[in-house]
């Protein structure tokens, strides 16, 4: 029994993580019908700008080895969005934007030609920054106060601090994003756009800042998962945003492309079948090894039975 709980909460943490990046394919998806497969970056580059952000304000306390003080979070946080918001904007601008009436294979294949290039440039850049680390290997991510530390034992089951952090921001986002969506004007025109962008152009809303307005969310959420991924692991390296991208695209997938909530139990359930994979199936398809198989095995059976995804297409579909 404890050790079901025990994956019970890792399977938590892990799709909050899911949960938080496949939000980001799914709001951009809703309005533009775009699978930004460059979104992994966005959240590797959020990574990156909280390590830089530490770096800049915090440079005693990382030289020294010690945690940060908690009042430093909120400056990782702004830290780690500017950075990948500034990204999505250029990314929407320069590459998609243009192509927004080519074939969806253009887009499509630009998106994962950028996917490259943001990897390769913070792997080759990012140590030619004075006093910067270099980038090509892991590198160590600051810890902070309360955030981080020992972890807490409730009857056995071993709970890390880091993964209240994970699960409480995917609460506060997804709390936050629902009420943006439904009750704020920008919202509601998101909303219009993603039924039917013709018309809602005629009604007077500027789709191209909507449409902007979906990649900041989108690299919000992303950031902010790439600081609870550096949190939980403690290091951070410039390809970490591929495999997270491609699950969390599979839970956007899972759970409906196209809807919010549906990424949000897609990454859920994504991140507890990898746990419990790996905990109770037993013999030579058990263990770690093989959660990446369980979770791509799970999408083929989603796709094949019920292309939709779990929410189904009835369910309000688009952010």
């Amino acid at each position: 029994m404890v050790e079901l709980a025990q994956q019970l909460v890792n399977g938590l943490t892990l799709g909050s993580l899911y949960a938080l990046i496949a939000v980001g394919y799914t709001v951009v998806y809703g309005i533009i019908q775009l699978i930004n497969f460059a979104h992994g970056e966005i959240f590797m580059v959020g990574a990156f700008g909280a390590l830089s952000t530490a770096l800049l304000f915090f440079r005693s306390y990382v030289d020294g080895g010690e945690m940060l003080p908690f009042w430093a979070l909120p400056v990782l946080i702004v830290g780690a969005v500017a950075a990948s918001v500034a990204i999505a904007v250029l990314m929407e601008r320069i590459a998609y934007r243009p192509l927004r009436n080519a074939p969806r294979l253009a887009p499509l294949i630009t998106a994962i030609g950028i996917s490259v290039f943001l990897q390769e440039a913070v792997r080759l850049l990012y140590g030619k920054i004075p006093s910067f680390p270099d980038a090509k290997q892991k590198v160590p991510f600051p810890q902070i106060e309360v955030v981080s530390g020992p972890a807490f034992n409730w009857g056995g089951v071993t709970v890390q601090r880091s993964t209240i952090f994970t699960v409480g921001a995917l609460v506060i986002c997804a709390a936050g994003l629902f009420y943006f969506v439904s009750r704020t004007k920008t919202g509601r025109a998101m909303q219009a756009v993603s039924q039917d962008p013709d018309t809602a152009r005629l009604m007077g809303i500027n789709v191209d800042r909507i449409i902007v307005v979906a990649f900041v969310i989108g690299a919000t959420l992303a950031a902010i998962a790439g600081i609870a991924q550096g949190l939980q692991v403690t290091n951070i390296n410039f390809k970490m945003g591929f495999l997270a991208g491609l699950k969390a695209f599979t839970a956007a997938v899972l759970g409906g492309i196209g809807n919010v909530w549906g990424a949000v139990i897609g990454g859920l359930t994504l991140g507890l079948v990898e746990a419990l994979a790996v905990q109770f199936i037993p013999g030579t398809f058990g263990g770690s090894p093989w959660k990446d198989v369980w979770a791509f095995a799970l999408l083929i059976l989603v796709l094949v039975f019920r292309p939709q995804g779990l929410l189904g297409a009835k369910v309000v579909d688009r952010a």
